[in-house]
């Protein structure tokens, strides 16, 4: 078996099966503080103990089958953590199960934990608390073997203040008022689908929900519950869809949860409860990609699992083939189309930003002594996309390649793989088609750096006017800036202008008097689509718009999603006229910001300690 480079708990000798955890979140302390039960499966004979992966965790005592335990703590790696090191009682024979239950804390500094005062919610009367364990902060909330290699049931107890609400990545199980404290309750989940830690998930908050289809709720603080059930109204549409395609759905519930805007992704896939960032509540149902790209991930991702990070690309160019797919039912073909050019733009722009040599631009990485957090791009989506895109048009167009998809689910489902296993199965099914095959590049898809060997083929209907209307600003002399007016937007849809303006971004910058003239026909300051306003701003700020700074400024302060707000605090920081006030505000609000968010955009400014 492949060693995990990003985790310590190896599955060769031990295996967890199941976790229970009981467990209450103290927003005075801001720590969870209770007990984890792992139930352990010896790997190999005569076995002694266990390794488990801790970051920032306090830990008071063990037992192993009820029996105390010794324990001891390793050296403290820079971001992987520390080792629990778990010696047991009695020695294990291989196949036998125990159970290690662990008296723990978390740290009020847990990377994987974000904790909130009233203040800083939008009804401003209660805390509220959620968790971000992708890639490798399971490890910051209790000791687990926290590798994607690793599946396991959970069931949890949860107590927390009577007037909140907990969600977990699980079922709901029911509550009840908490016997040793009359202020509180207790909620209960179960997770009956084996799931790798990463997917593990706790929100406790002041939450109410909406019903939008027969699987799902839409939960949010009640100031934005109707806009997200409206926002999101297509998820059922999306899951017939995906189970269509991939079939089927195994999780029971489909839920979704609108976040705090500090929350750092767009969304996450935890299973039976997606969590989203409210940068998607646009007010037209535009961005609903991200909902119908965190469904598939119930198959791509969620039932099947990169085995190690370095594979990354296994979960995400799949989830974002079904997201596309799934866009191409509900929207047309063309449609499909012009959002995969959009991906490999995205992809251009991320190599620009990272460099052509760099290796974290391969699809398949290493990740021996690098952070996965660190190493994360656009890369393992949109290369691994346009290798499966390329794939498809390769062996026969989108109908032959999703029996493919389907078949390769149905296979893997339930386990963890790496690319290796992918490619097999590949060969495996398309045995009459191994000629073709034998032609693909494998080698610079899998392990060069930069832009794939190979473009695929796009169909450019949605894309023209795009491409067009920015060839024309880019060609514009002064003297003609008087040919554009409001009238060029007309027939564009919000996917265009999005596509129209991350075109301009892949050129050298604007002369500064052709952004203030598009501000003057087109008021892009006035668009709230966060997407639409991201892009504009960057362009404000490349061309050197000092009027742009205050707006880029408090759009990369008063939401955290990172997709925008390290790529704002970068270009300030390259523009000599906002570089200080980029660094100043940046201290000012890095308390406040999401843990991850913090070190990240303390790297791009120069400021990690």
């Amino acid at each position: 078996a492949m060693a995990d480079p990003s985790s310590f708990a190896s599955p060769a000798c031990c295996l967890t099966r199941h976790l229970y955890l009981r467990c209450r979140a103290d927003f005075g302390a801001r720590a969870l503080r209770g007990t984890v039960s792992l139930t352990a499966r010896a790997e190999r004979e005569a076995l002694r103990g266990r390794v488990l992966d801790t970051r920032d965790v306090q830990v008071f005592k063990v037992t192993v089958n009820g029996q105390d335990a010794q324990f001891a703590f390793g050296e403290k790696h820079s971001f992987k953590g520390t080792p629990l090191e778990i010696t047991f009682p009695n020695e294990l024979k291989r196949g036998q199960e125990a159970i290690v239950e662990i008296s723990f804390e978390s740290s009020p500094q847990s990377s994987a934990l974000q904790w909130f005062t009233p203040e800083q919610t939008s009804g401003k009367k209660h805390p509220f608390l959620f968790s971000q364990c992708q890639a490798t902060h399971c490890r910051a909330i209790f000791p687990c073997q926290d590798t994607p290699a690793v599946k396991l049931t959970y069931y949890a107890e949860i107590s927390v203040p009577k007037e909140l609400v907990a969600l977990m990545s699980a079922n709901r199980d029911g509550e009840a008022p908490d016997p040793e404290d009359s202020a509180r309750k207790i909620y209960r989940f179960s997770q009956n689908v084996p799931i790798p830690c990463y997917l593990f998930a706790l929100v406790v908050g002041a939450l109410e929900s909406r019903k939008i289809g027969p699987r799902t709720l839409v939960w949010a603080e009640k100031e934005l519950v109707d806009k997200s059930a409206y926002e999101f109204s297509e998820a059922e549409a999306m899951l017939k869809t995906a189970e269509d395609l991939a079939g089927p759905y195994v999780w029971g519930q489909y839920d979704l949860l609108v976040l705090p805007p500090s929350f750092p992704y767009g969304g996450m896939e935890n299973p039976c409860l997606t969590f989203v960032t409210p940068t998607l509540l646009a007010g037209d149902r535009s961005l609903s990609n991200v909902i119908a790209h965190e469904i598939s991930h119930s198959w791509t991702g969620n039932l099947v699992t990169n085995k190690t990070w370095e594979h990354f690309w296994l979960n995400e160019g799949h989830t974002v083939y079904l997201e596309r797919r799934i866009g191409g039912r509900l929207f047309g073909e063309q449609f499909r189309h012009f959002q995969a050019l959009g991906g490999w733009r995205e992809l251009q722009n991320t190599i620009n930003t990272l460099g052509d040599k760099n290796p974290v631009t391969n699809l398949v990485i290493n990740l021996d002594e690098v952070d996965p957090d660190v190493a994360y791009s656009s890369v393992p989506y949109e290369k691994g996309f346009a290798l499966l895109f390329y794939l498809e048009q390769l062996l026969g167009g989108p109908d032959v390649f999703i029996g493919f998809l389907k078949a390769y689910v149905q296979q893997f489902a339930y386990k963890s793989i790496v690319t290796e296993d992918w490619k097999n199965f590949l060969y495996s099914y398309f045995k009459d088609k191994v000629d073709v095959l034998d032609k693909v590049d494998w080698n610079s898809w899998f392990h060069a750096p930069g832009m794939p060997p190979v473009k695929p083929t796009y169909d450019m209907t949605l894309s023209n006017a795009c491409v067009a209307l920015s060839q024309r600003w880019i060609q514009a002399k002064e003297g003609d800036l008087g040919s554009f007016s409001s009238a060029d937007l007309k027939e564009m849809s919000s996917h265009q202008l999005i596509e129209f303006l991350a075109l301009l971004l892949l050129e050298a910058p604007l002369p500064l008097s052709h952004v203030q003239r598009m501000q003057e026909v087109y008021d892009f300051n006035a668009i709230n689509n966060s997407e639409i306003r991201f892009r504009w701003l960057r362009l404000c700020i490349r061309s050197k718009w000092e009027e742009a700074i205050p707006l880029a400024l408090k759009m990369a302060t008063h939401q955290g999603r990172m997709k925008f707000t390290r790529p704002l605090f970068r270009d300030l920081y390259s523009f000599d006229k906002s570089q200080n006030l980029a660094v100043k505000t940046f201290l000012e609000h890095r308390a406040s910001m999401h843990p991850v968010t913090s070190m990240l955009v303390g790297k791009d400014l120069k400021q990690d300690q």
